[in-house]
C-alpha cells in the first residue's frame, strides 16, 4: 500500500469506555473464549443448538449470502451463531469485539492515497507555517527536507496553501508524491530514516502531518469530495497528479459490507482500525454503517483554533507528539486495547488476555499482523501477498485463520513460496527474520494455494 495517515477524534469520541461496559464484556469474552478453547476451535455447537430450537423464538441471526472463498462464507456463520445475540448460552448481553482494517480489507484500494491525490490535485497541503519542512516528521532526512524546500518553497508564504495542482506546482507536486509514496525523493535519496518498524510508518504518518493547518472538520470535506470522485469513476480509472498518473477509483467490498452489517445485526462491537488519517476514515466507514466513534485512525494533536498539528497522539507509554505510536502492527494492538478495551498506560502495549481481546479480526497486510493475531475465535485475511501476515495465515496452527482472494481483481498466485523461515518477518530496525510462532519455533516456507475466487 503506498500509504496513509490520520486526525484526531474530539475529546467526547476518545474519552475512556465506562468501566461497567468494560468489565462485561470481558465476562462475556472470557466465556467465549473459553467455549472456543474447550472446543478447540470454532465448532457447529452454536448452530446446531439454534436449529434445535432452544434460542428465543423472535430471534433470528442473520444469514450470509454473498460469495465467499472456498468454505469462508460457512465458518463466518459459525461466528455470527456462536457469538451473536441469538445464542441462548450466552450469559449476558454485552457485546463481543469486532475489529476490521480499511485499506484494502473493506475497500479495495487505498483511501489515505485518495485524499493524497486529492489534496495535491487541489492545492491544499500547506507549506510549513515555520517554513522548515523538517517539522512535518520527526524522521524526515536532511536529503528529503532539502529537495521539498527547493520544490515548492518559492511556491507560498510559510502557512500558506501550495499550488500543487497548478503547472507551476507540478515539481513540488511530484517531490511531495515521491516522498509519501515511495519514501524516497525524486533523486532516490532515503526519505525517512530512524523510526521502529513495529509501531510506525512515517510515510503514512506523514500524509496525517501534512494536514497541519486545517481543522478536523475542513479534512472531513476533502475527503467527502474524494470518496465522491472515486466512488463515481469507473474500475480501473486513472488520474492526472503532478506529472504522472495515479489510482482514481475505490470500491467498497460487498462481501465486507454484508458481514458487517451482520455483525451488527447479531450484537458485536465492530471497529475499524486504519493507518489512514483519523477523519478520511471516518468519511469512508459511515459508508459501511460504522460512526465515527468506532473508528481508530492516525491522529493529529489540535491547536489554536481546533486546527492540526504535525505532530501525533501517542499510545500507551507513548506521549502525545512523540509520533511513534501510530496504528500500525503493534502500535495498531495499542490503540485497539486503548480505544476499544479501556486498557491504560503502558500496558496498552501488551497482548491482553484472551477474555479481554477482540474474538474476531479482518485484515489483509503486515500492518494488521498483531491485531489479527490477537483474536480469539476467528481471523480472516484478503490475500495480498504480504509475507508475515500470508505465513502466519497458512501456518494456521490454532485452526482460526482463514483465508479469502481480494473480492475485486484478486491478486495472482505467487509463483515462489513465503520466505517465512527466513526473512519473513522485520525486525524493529528493518532487519529481516524467520516468522516465529508463540512458542519460538519457526514458520516453515509457505505455498500460495488461495488465490483467485472459487466459481
Amino acid at each position: 500500500m503506498p500509504r496513509t495517515t490520520a486526525a484526531p477524534r474530539p475529546a467526547a469520541r476518545t474519552a475512556p469506555r465506562p468501566a461497567r461496559r468494560t468489565a462485561a464484556r470481558s465476562r462475556l469474552l472470557a466465556a467465549g473464549t473459553a467455549a472456543v478453547i474447550a472446543a478447540g476451535a470454532l465448532t457447529a455447537a452454536g448452530p446446531a443448538a439454534h436449529a434445535a430450537g432452544r434460542a428465543p423464538g423472535h430471534c433470528a441471526t442473520p444469514r450470509l449470502t454473498a460469495a465467499w472463498y472456498g468454505d469462508n462464507r460457512a465458518r463466518l456463520q459459525e461466528l455470527l451463531d456462536r457469538y451473536g445475540r441469538c445464542n441462548p448460552y450466552r450469559p449476558d448481553r454485552a457485546k463481543p469485539v469486532a475489529v476490521f482494517d480499511w485499506d484494502n480489507t473493506v475497500v479495495k484500494n487505498d483511501v489515505g492515497d485518495a485524499t493524497m491525490f486529492w489534496l495535491l490535485r487541489n492545492g491544499k497541503i500547506r507549506r510549513p507555517a515555520d517554513g522548515d519542512w523538517h517539522t512535518t516528521s520527526r524522521f524526515l532526512t536532511d536529503q528529503a527536507a532539502t529537495a521539498l524546500a527547493a520544490a515548492c518553497d518559492g511556491l507560498a508564504a510559510p502557512g500558506a496553501p501550495l499550488p500543487t495542482g497548478t503547472p507551476a506546482g507540478t515539481a513540488c507536486a511530484d517531490e511531495v508524491n515521491a516522498v509519501y509514496g515511495t519514501g524516497a525523493t525524486r533523486a532516490g535519496a532515503p526519505a525517512f530514516a530512524g523510526w521502529d518498524r513495529r509501531t510506525t510508518e512515517p510515510s503514512y504518518a506523514w500524509l496525517a502531518q501534512l494536514q497541519q493547518g486545517w481543522t478536523a472538520r475542513e479534512i472531513r470535506s476533502f475527503a467527502a469530495a474524494a470518496r465522491t470522485e472515486n466512488l463515481a469513476a469507473p474500475v480501473g480509472a486513472k488520474q492526472r497528479v503532478g506529472s504522472g498518473t495515479a489510482t482514481a477509483w475505490v470500491r467498497y467490498y460487498d462481501q465486507q459490507q454484508e458481514l458487517i452489517g451482520a455483525l451488527r445485526t447479531a450484537g458485536f462491537d465492530v471497529w475499524i482500525s486504519s493507518a489512514s488519517p483519523q477523519p478520511v476514515v471516518e468519511v469512508w466507514a459511515e459508508g459501511a454503517g460504522i460512526a465515527a466513534d468506532h473508528v481508530i485512525g492516525i491522529r493529529n494533536t489540535t491547536g489554536r483554533g481546533g486546527r492540526l498539528t504535525p505532530r501525533l497522539q501517542g499510545c500507551g507509554s507513548v506521549p502525545d507528539g512523540a509520533d511513534s505510536m501510530i496504528t500500525y502492527i503493534d502500535g495498531k494492538r495499542c490503540w485497539i486495547n486503548q480505544e476499544v478495551l479501556g486498557v491504560r498506560g503502558a500496558a496498552a502495549q501488551k497482548v491482553q488476555p484472551a477474555a479481554r481481546r477482540q474474538v474476531f479480526a479482518a485484515g489483509d497486510s503486515d500492518t494488521d499482523v498483531s491485531f489479527l493475531r490477537d483474536a480469539t475465535a476467528l481471523r480472516l485475511v484478503v490475500n495480498r501477498n504480504k509475507n508475515e501476515l500470508m505465513c502466519r495465515a497458512y501456518d494456521n496452527g490454532d485452526g482460526r485463520w482463514i483465508v479469502n482472494p481480494m473480492f475485486i481483481e484478486p491478486k495472482p498466485q505467487r509463483t515462489t513460496p513465503y520466505p517465512c523461515s527466513t526473512s519473513g518477518y522485520t525486525e524493529r530496525d528493518g532487519t529481516p527474520a524467520p516468522v516465529r510462532r508463540p512458542d519460538g519455533t519457526v514458520i516453515a516456507d509457505q505455498t500460495d494455494t488461495v488465490h483467485q475466487p472459487s466459481n
